[in-house]
């Protein structure tokens, strides 16, 4: 019987959340509802025959993927997991495959997922909602004024996919909105309503800079004391997109110093951050556990996926795998040592 391990499963959405009694008689799920730390990883996970991933939120370098002896196939939302060491799964006859992330016909647009956050999150930090909120729960009452974004300046870091919904948003709520990215042209950003400006001039303009990079050797350590000390007292920054790509140490020192007015992170270099981090005791940083794609129409697309890759592996006819040199090699085992 096939074993499948279903991790970090925080919001205890897994089971819920595909139809899973379609394995019934031919496989047998574990569901992690915490993170695995990397020194407990290799023996909770030496049973498994199939790992389901969420994103990013477990590493599988090959340090691990060498001591899990009986793996043979590891689910994946998208093409490539940027902390799991293909080469390493491929060397050892381990299948990666995505799940895909396509939700029901006529049903919510999933891929708003994380624009929508980003607003939402922004909002919450121009208006100090999180720490009012904390307030209220103490009996408090207001004790500091949040700021209009009408009329204001938003300056996107990457106008991709995310960046184009978060510009229309912009629009929406009488924003000016500028942009910048290596490769983003003056006539690419003037179709989203946008104005391509240097990176100097956007973290020197912008009331608002809201980060939407993927996470990559070009944009990791992007944003630096140099970029921070351009922007305004004033100013705000929003993080969605990864932890990285934002220099922490830079960030923390901009928060207590001043230099910046707040910001608000959904995502952070080590997730989740030790409990003694700085950001959790900063009453001028706005936090949530990245939520970005995280709600019950996207698992829910993911985990149904991960049940179809699960049934067609048990078929013997693989489907979307992202390192098909695999499928010719034999599983080799692992040492649990």
């Amino acid at each position: 019987m096939l074993k499948i391990a279903l991790l970090d499963d925080y919001a205890h959405a897994a089971l819920a959340s595909a139809d899973w009694e379609r394995l019934e008689g031919r496989a047998e799920l574990t569901v992690f509802d915490r993170h695995l730390s990397p020194a407990e990883a290799a023996d909770a996970l030496a049973p498994f025959d199939v790992l389901c991933t969420i994103r990013e939120r477990m590493a599988l370098p090959r340090t691990l993927i060498e001591r899990l002896p009986n793996l043979r196939m590891i689910t994946i939302v998208g093409q490539w997991l940027t902390n799991l060491d293909l080469e390493a799964a491929t060397e050892r006859g381990v299948l990666v495959v995505n799940s895909g992330l396509r939700g029901p016909p006529g049903g919510p647009n999933i891929g708003a997922a994380t624009p929508e956050l980003a607003w939402g999150l922004m909002l919450a930090t121009v208006r100090d909602l999180a720490r009012q909120d904390r307030r209220m729960r103490a009996g408090l009452w207001q004790d500091r004024l949040g700021v209009v974004l009408a009329g204001r300046t938003l300056g996107l870091l990457g106008l991709g996919r995310i960046g184009k919904q978060m510009a229309r948003y912009a629009k929406a709520f009488d924003m000016d909105v500028i942009a910048w990215s290596q490769n983003l042209t003056a006539e690419a950003a003037a179709v989203e309503g946008a104005a391509r400006v240097d990176k100097e001039e956007l973290f020197a303009r912008s009331d608002v800079v809201s980060i939407h990079l993927i996470l990559s050797e070009r944009t990791r350590g992007l944003v630096t004391a140099r970029e921070l000390r351009r922007m305004k007292p004033t100013a705000y920054l929003i993080n969605t997109s990864r932890g990285p790509i934002v220099a922490e140490s830079d960030l923390i020192a901009a928060l207590r110093d001043g230099e910046i007015a707040g910001a608000g992170l959904d995502v952070f270099d080590a997730e989740p951050p030790p409990p003694d981090h700085p950001f959790r005791s900063m009453d001028n940083v706005t936090l949530s556990p990245h939520l970005g794609y995280a709600t019950r129409d996207t698992l829910g697309a993911f985990y149904s996926g991960a049940l179809e890759v699960i049934e067609a592996y048990l078929a013997g006819a693989p489907i979307r795998v992202t390192n098909p040199e695999a499928l010719g090699r034999a599983p080799r085992r692992g040492s649990s040592s």
